[in-house]
C-alpha cells in the first residue's frame, strides 16, 4: 500500500527507516532527498532470484563465511541505498538488523531496470565506491542479459570483465563462480 508522505525538510536515514513497510515502492536516501523508485517487475524479480541462488551455492562451495541477501537496506556515507543483491559477512545479520553498514558488505548487484537505469549504472556505482564496497557488479537484461564485474581500485570502480548471454565465464571474486546471465531471465 502506498502512503502518501509529509515531511518537511532535508530527510535523514532516521526518517527513511521509519517509514512504514511498503512493498510497493523501495525508498532509498541519496544525499538528504529521497528517492522512491517501482517495486521490480517479475523479470526484474526472477533475474536477481536466479543470480542471488547462484552466488550463494558459490559461497558454500567456497566455505565463505558470507550471506547473500536481496533488497536490503545498506547505510553508506552519502545515505541509504538498497541495492538488488549483497553478499555481507553472516555475523551483522545474526540480530536481524532494519539495515546493515556498507563496511560488511563485500559484493553490491544491481539488476538494471527501465524505470531507474541512471541511477543503476551511474549513481549507485559511486556511491558504493564511496563507501569502500570492494565488489559492484551490474547485470544488463536488455537487449541480451550480461553481467559486468567492477572492482574498487584507488577509491573507484574499474570494469573488469563482461559476461555475456550464452557463454559461461568464470569468476574469481569475492569467490569462484561460473556465470551464464542467459539462465538469469529465461526458464
Amino acid at each position: 500500500m502506498s502512503v502518501a508522505m509529509d515531511h518537511t525538510g532535508p530527510w535523514t536515514v532516521a526518517d527513511v527507516l521509519a517509514l512504514p513497510e511498503d512493498r510497493t515502492v523501495r525508498h532509498e536516501l541519496l544525499g538528504e532527498s529521497l528517492v522512491v523508485s517501482p517495486a521490480p517487475r517479475v523479470r526484474h524479480q526472477r533475474a536477481s532470484l536466479r543470480l542471488a541462488t547462484l552466488l550463494a551455492a558459490a559461497a558454500v562451495e567456497a566455505k565463505t563465511p558470507v550471506e547473500v541477501l536481496e533488497a536490503v537496506n545498506v547505510l553508506i556515507p552519502s545515505g541509504l541505498c538498497v541495492p538488488d543483491i549483497v553478499v555481507v559477512d553472516v555475523a551483522p545479520t545474526d540480530d536481524d538488523p532494519v539495515a546493515l553498514d556498507a563496511d560488511v558488505v563485500h559484493l553490491a548487484v544491481e539488476v538494471v531496470s527501465p524505470g531507474n537505469s541512471a541511477i543503476d549504472r551511474k549513481v549507485k556505482p559511486l556511491l558504493y565506491a564511496e563507501a569502500a564496497i570492494p565488489h559492484f557488479w551490474r547485470l544488463e537484461l536488455a537487449p541480451a542479459p550480461m553481467l559486468v564485474v567492477y572492482e574498487l581500485e584507488d577509491g573507484r570502480y574499474r570494469e573488469r570483465l563482461t559476461a555475456l548471454s550464452g557463454t559461461t565465464t568464470s569468476l574469481t571474486a569475492p569467490f569462484r563462480l561460473d556465470v551464464d546471465p542467459a539462465t538469469f531471465t529465461w526458464a
